[in-house]
């Protein structure tokens, strides 16, 4: 249980660092940031219920005012801002992403790129796409136009996932607790 609690705030703290990574904002008011990738490995190294978990930390401290969104942002406000689709899709994509690895019986960088690919970028985008759609007042296919610039970042971002969570279970095989 200890170890559990550790490896959710860890992996809650990644995601808050990766947010320091200097943000590129768009025209949409959804800004690049790294935080994504963060997302993708709670699901990829933690696994369904503890990447779920660590994202879901990772928001209420958020919701609870601290900084800790890419540019310095937190706060329930940023609940209601452009940016509420993708914050809605994080626990969904970590739980598709850790799904698809504790399942799919693969090599391991093979289902972490999978499972980045449909958690990360399929169910995020999803997600993000709805809430463009519905706080800017656009059409679905005009928010998903907007999400376009996403998709190459993402994409790498899925890349090094697989790579991170590949090297993980060769170098320590028990720290990939979605594989355990």
């Amino acid at each position: 249980m200890e170890r559990n609690l550790t490896h959710i705030a860890l992996f809650a703290a990644l995601i808050a660092v990766l947010g320091l990574v200097p943000k590129i904002d768009l025209i949409s008011g959804v800004p690049i940031t790294a935080q994504s990738l963060g997302i993708m490995l709670c699901g990829t190294v933690l696994g369904t219920r503890r990447g779920l978990l660590a994202v879901l930390l990772f928001l209420t401290l958020v919701a609870l005012g601290l900084p800790l969104l890419a540019g310095g942002r937190g706060g329930l406000g940023v609940f209601v801002s452009p940016t509420a689709g993708y914050l809605v899709g994080f626990p969904l994509a970590a739980l598709v992403a850790g799904f698809v690895v504790e399942r799919w019986r693969v090599d391991v960088g093979v289902a972490a790129f999978a499972g980045a690919v449909l958690g990360g970028i399929g169910v995020m985008h999803l997600c993000g796409i709805i809430g463009m759609s519905v706080v800017l007042g656009k059409t679905l296919p005009e928010a998903a136009l907007l999400a376009v610039p996403f998709l190459a970042g993402d994409l790498l971002k899925t890349v090094l996932a697989a790579g991170i969570t590949r090297g993980l279970a060769r170098v320590r095989p028990a720290s990939v607790l979605s594989r355990a």
